[in-house]
Parts: C-alpha cells; sequence; structure tokens
C-alpha cells in the first residue's frame, strides 16, 4: 500500500457508503464531509479501484466495522 490522495478518498467514499448505520452515525457524517469536496465519478466500484484502492477499501472496511463493535 502507498500514497496516493485519489485512491484513499475513493476507497473510503465506498467503504463509508456501504458500511454506514444510518443518517445519523458517524461513517454517514464522515462521507457527508467527504462529499464536500470530491464527487464520485459515475462509474465508481469495487472492481474499478486500482490494487491500492483495494488494499485502502479492505482496511477502511476493517476499522468500520472495528470501530462499531
Amino acid at each position: 500500500m502507498y500514497f496516493n490522495r485519489f485512491d484513499i478518498v475513493e476507497a473510503w467514499y465506498l467503504a463509508l457508503s456501504d458500511w454506514h448505520s444510518g443518517q445519523y452515525s458517524w461513517e454517514y457524517a464522515r462521507l457527508s464531509r467527504i462529499l464536500e469536496y470530491f464527487t464520485p465519478r459515475p462509474m465508481l466500484s469495487i472492481d474499478s479501484l486500482s490494487d491500492n484502492g483495494r488494499v485502502i477499501y479492505e482496511n477502511a472496511c476493517d476499522s468500520i466495522m472495528a470501530r462499531n463493535k
């Protein structure tokens, strides 16, 4: 995994979109903050992420699940 701001924001956007717990959750609040400066491309999906983006996505999902335990 290496630092690439585009991979990071796309991966976190997808992870938060997939795993938020509703409108009043911390995940939804973070997703809303991301959308203040990021507009996802129309065809953005897990399959369209780079290999680095997929690693970041998996780590983000693990982080979200660990926080919600």
